[in-house]
């Protein structure tokens, strides 16, 4: 199903939120763009909507399986308008949105679907869950001059690290469970990067629920949402892989001519497994076995 706009689905698409995990894709551009949408589908997400140009050009196949948005995506701004309004379309529904050039990768995703997760995530009290966005970057700039390649991707073994988070009403303590996190292209190219979208951290996966709404940090207005665990132990965490920043990098006159290769000393080549991500400490099991 295809509208025209936004408001357009707001007022005739309720039906495709009937059913969650509901999977939200912003096209920022038209890179891996299919790639994107078939690989959530087989993660196991029951719709997906994606938000894009209308210059995007889709299989007809492919489209008539997903539910198309015309939206424009050009600044963070869009993207809170629309998770926002999805939101208050699907109370009690969870929902999960990312952008073109990103993977969402679970703790087990190759033997356990998305549905299990939340399943799980849910006896255990929790209606978000914390991802961590992983850049990845192609190993040949001059092969691959937009830096994505799937089939020659990199990711940095080390370099992240977290920082306290600021609480505002109470500046001598940082926020309970909650932290900044930082690493990857972000942190190694930071002069690059304006300072308040240095973070690596997003809440992902939630739960819909009345009144709630998403921040431009990735953040939300419950602030239990943006917590990494729930008080009594540490909870599953979820990471993005993510060609975002590396194409933003080399898209940017700013920046492009700086970067003869995103490679380092600490660059490893990307396996596309769970177990990889799980072992260099980039997403964690909780209590999910």
């Amino acid at each position: 199903m295809r509208y025209t706009s936004l408001s357009e689905f707001q007022s005739k698409g309720k039906a495709a939120l009937a059913r969650g995990p509901v999977a939200m894709i912003f096209v920022e551009d038209l890179i891996e763009v299919e790639s994107t949408i078939r690989y959530h589908q087989l993660t196991g997400f029951k719709a997906i909507l994606v938000f894009a140009p209308e210059e995007l050009d889709l299989p007809a196949s492919l489209e008539a399986e997903l539910h198309r948005i015309d939206y424009p995506v050009l600044d963070v701004s869009d993207v809170q308008v629309a998770v926002n309004a999805v939101n208050d379309m699907a109370p009690g529904i969870w929902l999960y949105y990312c952008y073109n050039g990103e993977y969402l990768f679970f703790p087990f995703c190759e033997t356990r679907n998305v549905n299990e997760l939340l399943a799980f995530h849910t006896e255990e009290r929790r209606s978000a869950m914390l991802a961590y966005v992983i850049d990845l970057y192609a190993d040949d700039l001059r092969r691959y001059p937009d830096a994505v390649s799937l089939d020659h991707a990199y990711l940095d073994k080390t370099g992240y690290y977290a920082l306290g988070r600021a609480d505002p009403a109470n500046k001598n303590y940082p926020k309970e469970r909650q932290l900044d996190f930082f690493g990857g292209l972000r942190w190694r190219y930071e002069e690059h990067i304006p300072k308040d979208r240095r973070k690596i951290d997003r809440v992902a996966l939630f739960r819909a629920k009345p009144d709630l709404r998403l921040r431009a940090d990735h953040t939300f207005t419950d602030e239990e949402y943006n917590t990494y665990a729930c008080p009594w132990h540490n909870n599953i965490t979820a990471a993005i892989v993510s060609f975002r920043t590396a194409k933003a990098l080399k898209m940017n006159a700013g920046s492009t001519f700086a970067i003869p290769t995103f490679k380092w000393h600490n660059s490893v080549p990307f396996d596309w497994t769970s177990q990889q991500l799980l072992d260099l400490g980039l997403m964690e099991p909780g209590q999910w076995f």
